[in-house]
């Protein structure tokens, strides 16, 4: 068995090749719950929908989330209540894009939870209604809400900050509140897998909500030597999202010695790309094991070949 622990885009599209190349028996993902969010009365996953639409191949290619050829009607319709929604009500709030087939995925979601299932019952049957043939747990079945500390002394929800204020001000801090008691799922599987793959994903907002999570640390600790993370920095930039501004705002390096120098302590071994070849010396200074590769997966042939190199790195045949 193969364990991934995904974020957003970036370990959707690695996973997207894993897919190809780890039997779907064989192959559990757990992803990221702390970007979860309640908008209009309906409850949303934004990683998980991620990896789903993705995998899938339903997602918008261009916008990289959301589902390809998309209406938005229903968000446009919003704007009639603007001048009557009174000021401190969020009733109509658009600035959350919600499209009109985007909105089944939610519907679905919040019936089966108010039902009675739980948030893993409901992501089986998602990925399930998508086609995605291997296992795809959230981290919890409980609340865990990452809340971002602005410059300014605010606190905000992850999703405030990431689309509302489109992560373009500056933050101090990043807690993940619930983490101390929600119970995380897939520990067995962390612990019993060949191998454990932290795709490339923001190392404070995507994988930091599982590494709060009691006992998650500690199960990869144990088997340290088998986990290969990716860095998600290239060049000293993230592909997409606020992870290098936001590794520099907290006091970390925006490198992949950064990267290293936060998961030295959970995996053996950091794969980084090629355009950071000079770094590798530092990233095994740093405690890791570095391998050196193409990690831009513009396909999912690359994404192929990458998952490849991490299952190789730690002595499994991929």
């Amino acid at each position: 068995m193969i364990a991934v622990l995904a974020g957003g885009v970036g370990a959707a599209r690695l996973l997207r090749g894993t897919a190809t190349v780890v039997p779907a028996d064989d192959l559990v993902t757990i992803v990221n719950t702390g970007d979860d969010t309640v908008m209009h009365g309906l409850s949303i996953s934004p990683d998980l929908d991620t990896v789903t639409y993705t995998v899938s191949g339903s997602i918008d290619p261009q916008r990289g989330w959301g589902l390809v050829d998309e209406q938005w009607t229903t968000m446009e319709s919003l704007s009639r209540f603007d001048d009557v929604r009174p000021q401190h009500s969020r009733a109509g709030e658009a600035w959350f894009g919600l499209g009109n087939r985007d909105l089944a995925t939610h519907f679905y979601r919040t019936t089966r939870l108010s039902e009675g299932a739980t948030l893993a019952d409901v992501t089986l049957e998602i990925a399930r209604a998508f086609g995605i043939p291997f296992r795809v747990l959230p981290m919890t079945n409980d609340r865990v809400s990452t809340i971002v500390t602005l410059a300014d002394g605010s606190d905000v929800a992850f999703q405030e900050y990431f689309v509302k204020l489109r992560h373009a001000v500056a933050v101090t801090g990043v807690r993940f509140a619930g983490a101390e008691s929600a119970a995380p799922l897939g520990l067995d599987v962390i612990t019993d897998a060949e191998a454990v793959i932290i795709a490339p994903s923001n190392p404070i907002v995507s994988i930091g909500p599982f590494r709060a999570l009691q006992g998650v640390d500690a199960a990869l600790t144990s088997r340290r030597d088998t986990v290969v993370a990716v860095s998600p920095i290239v060049a000293g930039a993230a592909l997409k999202g606020p992870a290098d501004r936001m590794m520099t705002e907290l006091g970390h390096e925006a490198s992949a010695v950064g990267v290293a120098k936060l998961y030295a302590p959970i995996a053996g071994t950091l794969v980084i790309d090629s355009a950071d070849a000079h770094l590798a010396a530092e990233v095994e200074h740093a405690g890791m094991r570095c391998v050196v590769t193409d990690t831009i997966m513009k396909t999912a042939e690359i994404a192929a070949d990458l998952t490849r190199t991490c299952l190789n790195a730690v002595g499994v045949s991929g």
